[in-house]
Formats: structure tokens, C-alpha cells, sequence
């Protein structure tokens, strides 16, 4: 595992953008997947976007066509760009990187989108 720290998490009105990183101790150029999921008050975990290692990504339905996710391995970070954010995006967003079974979690970022 190494350490992961979300930053970019803001207030922001419904319309907007927030662009989200994720910074790594290490190199991420080992880790099969790297992502970002988030968890809404009283709501179950979901799985926001991914990106593999030849950059191949996935985007929850909620958010396909809005948010980018990227990776830079030079820099140790993966970024997601959020755009025409939605009330329904607020959450704590957190970065995760998975290596075979062991996936590390960050501690997360508030994203707030007010209506």
C-alpha cells in the first residue's frame, strides 16, 4: 500500500467544475486500476470512474459525459475533472489504487454542489 491524498474538494454552485487529485507517495504505474469512488450522507458507496493502466476508464452512468478521469505516472497522480456538477454529486469523494487483491483507500474529499 502507499499513501493516497485526495485535495480539490470544494463548494461549488450546481453548473459548475471541480477538478480533483489524488497524489501517491509512490510510483502508480504498478497499481492494475486507480479510481475514485464517493459516499453521499446516508447513501452506500459508489464507484465513480476508474482508469487501468493503459488508460482504459469507466464512468458510473451518473456521471458519464461530465466527469474525465485521468493519470499522470510521471507526477504520481490521478485527477478527475468534474463538469456541470449536480446537487446530487455531493459527497465525500475518495481515491482508491488496486494492486491484485490489496486496494488502498485515500482519505477522501468533500465535494459540495449546491442547487
Amino acid at each position: 500500500q502507499v499513501p493516497l491524498v485526495e485535495s480539490g474538494g470544494g463548494l461549488v454552485q450546481a453548473g459548475g467544475s471541480l477538478r480533483l487529485s489524488c497524489a501517491a507517495s509512490g510510483s502508480i504505474s504498478k497499481y492494475n486500476l486507480m479510481g475514485w469512488y464517493r459516499q453521499a450522507p446516508g447513501k452506500q458507496r459508489e464507484l465513480v470512474a476508474t482508469i487501468t493502466s493503459s488508460d482504459n476508464t469507466y464512468y458510473a452512468n451518473s456521471v458519464k459525459g461530465r466527469f474525465t478521469i485521468s493519470r499522470d505516472n510521471t507526477k504520481n497522480t490521478v485527477s478527475l475533472e468534474m463538469n456541470s456538477l449536480k446537487p446530487e454529486d455531493t459527497a465525500v469523494y475518495y481515491c482508491t489504487a488496486r494492486q491484485l487483491f490489496v486496494t488502498t483507500w485515500g482519505q477522501g474529499t468533500q465535494v459540495t454542489v449546491s442547487s
